[in-house]
């Protein structure tokens, strides 16, 4: 796979990230194993772009104020909770002798027969499958077909994935990525309001729900109204 590079630079931890952001500016952080962590600023128009293609299984350069470099991955992102932009970047460090467990995205390509002939519905259990490499080894995606799904009793499993030898997958291999299962099929079933106009039509035919609650007599168990005090003798 081929490296990316970005130009950035040192940048004084005690800035607010508001203020590099005016500046179409990101606040930026470096660290890993045997490296000094370096606060960093980078340009956000530059980065979106980069990260498109790159995402975080994508080896990257850092050209640190054109004085030193840095091999990392991306580690974290932060989000702006309104505006979903990237606010914060967490790169780590990467020694391109090293093995790496990273998540590749799976990318799921064709028309499976049990959807398009039988109008099956796919199921995805796996959307990104973890592996172990070297840095340079590392791949942006891993192609799923599921023209193999000609049924709903057929699947895509973790061993059946093409991936170069350089890459050793983690997954358990009899784990299911893709499968297909059968349409639900629609119940019947009657308006509630219909069954309880039936039932009233049936405890007093003729008669509307509303006039058969009305004509009701009351409970014997209710109350009557009070008769008027008798007089005290005299």
């Amino acid at each position: 796979m081929d490296i990316m590079t970005i130009d950035v630079q040192t940048r004084d931890s005690h800035l607010k990230g508001k203020d590099l952001r005016v500046q179409k500016l990101l606040p930026a952080e470096f660290y890993g194993r045997g490296v000094k962590n370096i606060s960093l600023q980078l340009g956000s128009g530059e980065f979106r772009r980069l990260y498109r293609t790159a995402g975080r299984n994508t080896v990257i350069e850092l050209n640190v104020d054109g004085k030193q470099k840095h091999n990392a991955l991306v580690h974290d992102l932060q989000y702006d909770p309104i505006s979903d932009e990237i606010i914060h970047v967490d790169f780590i460090n990467v020694r391109m002798d090293e093995m790496i467990h990273a998540k590749i995205p799976l990318k799921f390509i064709g028309v499976a027969p049990a959807v398009k002939e039988l109008s099956g519905i796919l199921t995805y259990n796996l959307d990104e499958i973890d592996v172990k490499c070297l840095p340079k080894d590392l791949i942006h995606s891993i192609e799923v077909s599921v023209e193999g799904i000609v049924n709903f009793h057929s699947y895509v499993r973790v061993k059946d994935l093409a991936v170069p030898a350089s890459i050793t997958i983690l997954n358990p291999p009899d784990e299911v990525v893709v499968t297909a299962v059968a349409p639900k099929e629609e119940e019947e079933v009657a308006p509630v309001a219909a069954v309880a106009a039936d039932a009233t039509a049936a405890a007093v035919p003729g008669a509307p729900a509303a006039d058969a609650a009305a004509a009701t007599p009351a409970s014997s168990s209710t109350p009557a109204a009070a008769a008027p005090a008798a007089k005290a003798k005299k």
